[in-house]
């Protein structure tokens, strides 16, 4: 673009100050071989401010499910929950029908470590922690966030699990800095899992999200510092890292095709926030 025109993206700024300067750093790194990501996965200033209010109606769906949830419950009770909330504020429920998911939220157990379908005969113990992960698209713009529940009094491994998995997702967040790279929240991630004896799921990741459920850039919690997609202004992503109790090795289960489970029959635990990369550090739109 001419450098005194408006900027492509909205703001009403001078592209010379909005976005040709992060145009030209991108290209620099690029010229080093670095990764870094398509101008299209940049969200403009209206995009952001439209995947924001998408983030407002997941916050409350989540905070809905922390009032209710409760041993006694089964999961399609949950399940019940997210749509009924989800679709009064005018959203639609981002995992339902979703490569063939059959529910509105995910509901994982124990030894599940994502992907759990809301199911009647799933009825919620003292004891059991669980992952709610809830997902909206509200006129096309998309959020997603997840939280871990305990159900009553729970063991001490349990709280530790879930103790260590929140502090690994705040020092990944504290690492998602404009032009840092991925590698770099994989790697705070990461050495604190394996520092308490914990191991992080590796085939499965975070992504990109807001004009699509699922966008580039895949996001690895597994990778070495200084690696993977430069973190550039614009870019919004999940910091999702699903905790082992054991090993990192799962397997899906055969009958649904969807619920990852660990393959020891350990505990996992996940905590998922959503993310937007400024210029000054990391926002988080939904947790």
């Amino acid at each position: 673009m001419e450098r005194n025109k408006a900027c492509w993206c909205g703001s009403g700024k001078k592209y010379k100050i909005c976005h040709g300067p992060i145009e030209n750093r991108i290209k620099l790194h690029k010229k080093k071989g670095e990764i870094v990501p398509d101008i299209e996965i940049l969200k403009t200033p209206m995009q952001i401010e439209r995947i924001k209010k998408s983030a407002v109606i997941n916050t409350l769906v989540l905070d809905t499910v922390a009032e209710k949830i409760k041993a006694g419950m089964c999961t399609e009770e949950i399940n019940q929950i997210v749509h009924q909330v989800t679709t009064e504020n005018g959203a639609i429920p981002a995992p339902l029908g979703y490569e063939g998911f059959p529910k509105s939220v995910c509901t994982s157990i124990n030894n599940e470590i994502c992907h759990g379908i809301p199911d009647a005969a799933h009825i919620l113990q003292e004891g059991d922690i669980i992952n709610v992960d809830v997902s909206t698209n509200y006129e096309g713009y998309f959020s997603d966030a997840s939280r871990m529940f305990a159900i009553g009094e729970i063991s001490k491994e349990a709280q530790r699990l879930l103790k260590v998995t929140e502090a690994c997702v705040n020092l990944g967040l504290a690492q998602a800095k404009p032009w840092g790279y991925l590698g770099d929240i994989a790697d705070a991630i990461n050495t604190h899992a394996e520092a308490n004896g914990y191991s992080v799921v590796i085939d499965i990741g975070g992504h990109g999200i807001g004009l699509a459920f699922h966008e580039d850039p895949f996001v690895s919690y597994v990778s070495p510092k200084g690696t993977e997609m430069l973190l550039v202004p614009g870019m919004i992503f999940t910091i999702e890292p699903m905790i082992n109790e054991g090993t990192s090795d799962f397997f899906i289960d055969e009958d649904n095709g969807w619920t990852a489970y660990t393959k020891d029959g350990g505990l996992s635990a996940q905590i998922e926030y959503m993310v937007l990369i400024t210029n000054e550090g990391a926002e988080v739109l939904a947790r």
